[in-house]
């Protein structure tokens, strides 16, 4: 397994924190971000392998972080979380790489950020 420069966007204190652990003790270094715009500072001074970003955050949600990412900025993965169900329609115009569903189990998340090519968890 890789070690992974990761993104963690997620607004809820408490579960970034409980990820942000999980990731690292796997052997990734950590990035978080509780807000979009810590999201855009950390992409645009850091090499970042993996965004995993929640869809509602407080300023930007995870849906336009990543539509702004896929008109021209790049990041090479981008993993979204969500409590909800993202409609067919959304899914294909933005084409995350991989989507979980909220609650997840913790190594779906593991699974998705140690695989080459992630694909749609829950």
């Amino acid at each position: 397994m890789a070690s992974r420069h990761i993104i963690l966007a997620e607004d809820d204190a408490r579960l970034r924190s409980v990820l942000a652990r999980y990731l690292a003790r796997r052997g990734h270094t950590v990035h978080e971000a509780a807000t979009a715009a810590e999201v855009w500072d950390a992409l645009a001074h850091d090499t970042v392998d993996l965004l995993v970003v929640d869809i509602n955050l407080p300023d930007e949600t995870g849906w336009e972080i990543l539509r702004r990412l896929r008109e021209g900025k790049t990041c090479p993965v981008v993993v979204v979380m969500t409590a909800g169900v993202p409609s067919r329609s959304r899914l294909t115009a933005l084409r995350p790489d991989a989507v979980l569903t909220k609650p997840f189990p913790i190594d779906a998340l593991s699974r998705l950020v140690e695989s080459e090519a992630p694909a749609a968890a829950d």
